[in-house]
């Protein structure tokens, strides 16, 4: 028997992924798709090596480890523990639901996409708000990414909601274990503490 909630976030679903086009199609399979955005990590490479320089590599496995903790939550952990199906294999819905790129794996929540987009915007914007505040745009990509899923039927909105969570605790938690760690072992030096916040670089 479905909640109130769940009713909600499955009528929500139906309305969202109903708003489709030949056109929108292909464009959400693109941004759905991983290899579309090689582009930007290159470029956020680029930022990142420019503003840590011989400090990078902390950086790095900073961000390694955020992905691969939102990822296996997510991935590993959650969508067999909640084991809820994704609209397409849903038997009250499944053949209501648009699905130009298939359908994907059995279980949705939560989403690993809205996951990872997510902790890595969190955790850019975190290492580098103060000297490329233009990196709060990651949030948009975040979104457009999540959004991407439920267009193309592969999860609820309350899987992105669950995701983007997930991904955010993930990117809290990394970024105040390099802060301790970057502490302890002097990566990080006097002049990249912000009296004002706090916070480290």
């Amino acid at each position: 028997m479905l909640t109130p909630l769940s009713l909600a976030d499955r009528e929500l679903f139906l309305f969202l992924n109903s708003l489709h086009t030949p056109f929108w199609d292909v464009v959400m399979t693109y941004i759905s798709g991983k290899l579309f955005w090689i582009p930007l990590y290159a470029l956020l490479l680029l930022g990142l090596a420019r503003h840590y320089k011989a400090k990078i590599a902390p950086v790095l496995v900073a961000i390694a480890l955020c992905i691969t903790v939102a990822d296996q939550v997510s991935s590993t952990l959650l969508k067999p523990l909640v084991e809820r199906p994704r609209p397409c294999h849903s038997p009250y819905i499944g053949m209501e639901v648009h699905t130009p790129d298939g359908c994907g794996g059995q279980y949705g929540f939560v989403s690993s996409h809205a996951a990872n987009a997510f902790g890595l915007a969190l955790l850019l914007w975190l290492l580098l708000r103060r000297r490329y505040p233009a990196v709060a745009w990651l949030f948009v990509w975040a979104f457009l990414v999540s959004y991407s899923r439920v267009y193309l039927g592969k999860h609820y909105p309350g899987d992105i909601a669950g995701g983007a969570l997930v991904g955010a605790l993930a990117a809290l938690m990394c970024y105040k274990l390099y802060q301790t760690l970057g502490a302890r072992w002097r990566w990080l030096k006097e002049e990249d503490y912000n009296l004002q916040t706090g916070y480290w670089a």
